[in-house]
């Protein structure tokens, strides 16, 4: 069978694998009050589960990418998942909050390298003209994860506790496992000395990457920061029930559905409006969170689709300009590209528990907008005058 028609089944799997990671590292958000209350602490402390998880992927992405850099990728994420299915395990016997914190630590290593590697394998296994169908697809997993992972592992932990939402995690891991070893193909063999050449490269002299890592540390930041805390904020501020916030959170997971679809479709010849329109939606949208919950639930979930919308599209846009800029070796560049975005994670949640815990939790989309909006008139006066044109395939 021709690299044509057989990408589908290796990079349906990738898109597994990142449906399940994302839906771990989502999990939390959708269960804050619940293990807050199971451990005795309060929301802030819990986000701290967030936090470090975010700030230990931003950490190690790249020394865990230069440490396994001459690993055959098909190995490497084999190793990948099997720390993932070990941590989860641990997640589910953990005793207290800090044996939970060491467990989500465990997964936050396989993460880093996760998404350290998957890009670079999902454009590997495809032929060059469906690249940004690849990383469409790819990302399409996390979109899942917000529609399907996040409520159902909500809903699941608010069944049976938070722990089976993670034991159904770890399971589905092990399957993810079977199929690295048996439906992958092996992929040529990463060359260290020139992904170390090619990290210099980045730093130095390619400086709309540097201008990209940039604004996406401030706009992921100011994201998260109202994101983090999307939970307590409905119930506490807004005052929605607990199936309407699940309902709720489920449409972040619809619009990164659409959003993957528009960028497939669209990317190639509407690219740097598409960039433009998610900049410029962040700051707009969570501005209105607090006077579109009080004025309709349906005009809040309205907005959660807008800003699932603008999250799925600038992720997906940047991760295809930096593959843009390094078509041939996007590993080291991409890795940078995963801690930095952790990093404004594990900021945002920081930001955000600071907030609420000065009792302004009715603030939190003002204050993640404002940080939004200064990264959006980054974007626009420093990134877009220099960008590249994607070449059309």
């Amino acid at each position: 069978m021709s690299k044509e028609s057989s990408f589908w089944f290796p990079l349906l799997l990738l898109t597994l694998a990142g449906f399940t990671f994302n839906t771990s590292e989502l999990i939390p958000i959708g269960l804050l009050s619940d293990i807050a209350g199971s451990f005795g602490v309060s929301e802030a402390r819990a986000g701290l589960l967030i936090t470090v998880y975010a700030w230990v992927v931003a950490l190690m992405s790249l020394p865990l990418m230069l440490l396994f850099a001459r690993v055959e990728y098909r190995r490497l994420m084999t190793g990948v998942v099997t720390l993932f299915f070990v941590s989860h395990i641990a997640t589910v016997l953990s005793t207290g909050y800090y044996s939970l914190m060491a467990s989500r630590i465990g997964v936050a290593l396989a993460h880093s390298l996760f998404w350290s590697i998957a890009p670079a394998m999902a454009v590997a296994v495809t032929p060059p003209q469906k690249r940004a169908t690849a990383l469409s697809t790819l990302v399409a997993g996390g979109g899942i994860a917000l529609i399907a992972g996040l409520p159902l592992g909500r809903v699941l932990g608010l069944v049976a506790g938070w722990r089976m939402a993670f034991a159904a995690l770890g399971g589905l891991s092990g399957l993810i496992i079977i199929g690295l070893l048996t439906i992958f193909p092996t992929l040529p063999q990463a060359d260290g000395d020139v992904s170390r050449r090619q990290m210099l490269r980045s730093l130095v002299t390619c400086r709309p990457l540097i201008v990209i890592y940039i604004i996406t540390a401030v706009i992921v930041t100011g994201h998260y920061t109202g994101y983090s805390y999307i939970e307590p904020f409905m119930i506490q501020i807004i005052g929605m029930t607990e199936e309407a916030v699940t309902l709720t959170l489920s449409l972040f997971g619809v619009a990164g559905l659409l959003g993957s679809y528009i960028m497939s479709r669209y990317y190639y010849r509407h690219s740097g409006t598409l960039i433009l329109t998610a900049c410029i939606g962040f700051p707009t949208v969570m501005a209105l969170l607090l006077p579109a919950g009080h004025i309709s639930p349906i005009l809040l979930g309205a907005l959660c689709i807008a800003w699932g919308l603008c999250m799925t599209i600038y992720n997906i846009a940047f991760q295809s300009e930096i593959v843009g800029l390094f078509p041939t070796d996007s590993a080291v560049p991409m890795s940078f590209y995963s801690g930095i975005f952790n990093l404004g994670i594990g900021a945002g949640a920081f930001v955000g528990g600071i907030v609420c815990d000065h009792s302004l939790m009715a603030y939190i989309g003002y204050i993640g907008g404002a940080i939004t909006l200064a990264a959006s008139i980054y974007c626009i006066v420093r990134y877009m005058p220099m960008r590249k044109v994607p070449d059309r395939p």
